[in-house]
C-alpha cells in the first residue's frame, strides 16, 4: 500500500485529490494540510511514501515547503500541482530545479466534478505508481551515503511501475503501462559502453519524461555552441510549459534552444523541442530538412510523443541518427527505438542508477535496443565525442 499526504490550502481540491486516489486499491491518502508548515510536521508523523504539494498557498507555499522537504528527506517523491498557466509553468519548472519528482496539472475547464476528478486520476495514479512502484517508507536509510543532489535533482527513485489496473484487472484510463520490473534479488543491468566502429551522425533526437527536464538541462548545457549537428527532443509536457522550458533552457545553453515550429529548418547547433500538444516530425523538403507538427492520435497516452519523432527521424536520417532515451516512466520511445535500429542509428539508454523512473530507457534497455547504457553524467560527452567533426565522426559498437 502506498501511503500520500496531500499538500493543498483549497478543501475542494483536497477532496478531490483524496478521491480520485481512492480508486485505487494499492494507494491510501493518509493525511492531508493546508499549507506547508503544516505539512511538514505531518511528514515527520504520518511517515509517508509521496507527497502531493501545491504551488500557491498561504503562509508557507509550495516551493519553500518543497525545499524544506529535500534538506530532510531527500528521498521522499514529491508531486507537484500546477495551473497550465504561464506563472504556473514557471513555478512548476522552479521547483524541479529544486527537486520535485513530478507534476501534474490542475482541472481547468471542465464541465463537471467527475470530470476534474478523472481528469486528476488519470494522470496522478501513474505517476505514484511509477515513483512508489519499488519501495516504501519516505523516513528509511538511503541506499547510497547522503550527498549533494545530482544533476537529475534530489528525491529520485529508480523503480519502474508496475501495470495499472481497477480492481478486476479493468486498464485504468490513460495509464501509463511500463515495463516489468526484473523478479527480486535480479541484479540490475550492468552499464553498457561503446567502442568506436565506422559511421557517422548528422543527427541527435532525444525522449524523455519523468525526470527529464533535469536530465536534459544537465545535457544540453553541456553541449557546445559549435555542436556540428542538430538537436530534436520530445519532452512530455503540456502547452505552455515546453515554451516556457525551452526559453529557460535557452537562456542558460551555450546552443540555441527553441519550441519548435511547423517548417523550421533543421540546423547544427539548435536544440528544437517539440511543443505541447503537437507531435513532431521531420522530413526533406528538397535540400534541406524541416520540422512537420501535427495533432494525430496520442501514441502511448502522449502527445507529443517520442515515438513519432523517433519514426520519422528514421525515414529522413537513418543511420546517421543518435538517439537519446533519458529517464521517464512508460514506454515511449522503444517502437521508434526499434525502427531506428533497424535503420542502423546507435540508440543510448540513459542507466537506472541515475534515472527518476527507469520506464522508457528500461524499456529500450531491456528489448536489447541500447548500444550504450551511461550514467546521466557521461551522456554530453559520449554526444560530443560521438558528433565531433560532424560527418566524419565514429559511431559506435557495444562492449560490457
Amino acid at each position: 500500500m502506498i501511503s500520500v499526504l496531500v499538500v493543498d490550502d483549497s478543501v475542494v481540491v483536497r477532496r478531490l485529490i483524496t478521491d480520485a486516489l481512492g480508486d485505487d486499491p494499492e494507494i491510501r491518502v493518509v493525511g492531508t494540510a493546508p499549507n506547508g508548515k503544516v505539512a511538514l510536521t505531518k511528514i515527520e508523523q504520518l511517515r509517508p511514501d509521496l507527497v502531493t504539494l501545491d504551488i500557491e498557498m498561504p503562509i508557507m507555499d509550495g516551493l519553500e515547503t518543497l525545499r524544506a522537504i529535500r534538506a530532510k528527506y531527500a528521498r521522499l517523491p514529491v508531486i507537484m500541482f500546477s495551473t497550465l498557466t504561464a506563472a504556473g509553468a514557471t513555478a512548476t519548472l522552479d521547483a524541479l530545479s529544486a527537486g520535485a519528482s513530478d507534476y501534474v496539472t490542475k482541472p481547468a475547464n471542465v464541465g463537471s466534478v467527475a470530470e476534474s476528478i478523472r481528469s486528476v486520476r488519470e494522470q496522478i495514479i501513474p505517476r505514484i505508481h511509477a515513483l512508489c512502484g519499488g519501495r516504501r517508507g519516505a523516513m528509511a536509510p538511503p541506499l547510497r551515503p547522503a550527498g549533494p543532489p545530482g544533476p537529475s535533482g534530489p528525491g529520485r527513485n529508480h523503480a519502474v511501475a508496475p501495470p495499472l489496473a481497477r480492481p478486476g484487472g479493468t486498464p485504468l484510463p490513460g495509464a501509463v503501462r511500463p515495463p516489468s520490473a526484473p523478479p527480486a534479488g535480479a541484479p540490475s543491468a550492468a552499464p553498457v559502453r561503446a567502442t568506436p566502429r565506422g559511421g557517422t551522425i548528422e543527427i541527435v533526437s532525444i525522449g524523455c519524461s519523468t525526470g527529464g527536464p533535469d536530465a536534459l538541462t544537465s545535457v544540453v548545457r553541456a553541449l557546445p555552441a559549435s555542436l556540428p549537428v542538430p538537436v530534436v527532443v520530445v519532452q512530455h509536457m503540456p502547452p505552455v510549459f515546453t515554451k516556457m522550458f525551452a526559453d529557460r533552457l535557452d537562456r542558460t545553453a551555450a546552443l540555441n534552444v527553441v519550441e519548435a515550429t511547423g517548417d523550421m529548418t533543421v540546423k547544427a547547433g539548435t536544440v528544437y523541442i517539440a511543443p505541447g500538444d503537437f507531435h513532431m516530425e521531420v522530413y526533406r523538403r528538397g535540400t534541406e530538412v524541416v520540422t512537420k507538427l501535427n495533432t494525430g492520435p496520442p501514441e502511448n497516452f502522449c502527445r507529443p510523443a517520442v515515438d513519432v519523432l523517433f519514426r520519422s527521424v528514421a525515414r529522413v536520417y537513418g543511420g546517421a541518427t543518435l538517439a537519446i532515451v533519458l529517464t521517464g516512466m512508460g514506454q515511449d520511445g522503444k517502437r521508434g527505438a526499434e525502427q531506428l535500429r533497424s535503420a542502423g542509428a546507435e540508440i543510448v539508454a540513459q542507466d537506472e542508477a541515475t534515472s527518476v523512473v527507469w520506464g522508457m530507457p528500461g524499456a529500450v534497455t531491456q528489448a536489447g535496443l541500447a548500444h550504450a547504457v551511461l550514467p546521466l553524467g557521461e551522456i554530453a560527452n559520449h554526444l560530443i565525442t560521438r558528433t565531433a567533426g560532424g560527418r566524419g565522426a565514429k559511431s559506435m559498437e557495444v562492449t560490457r
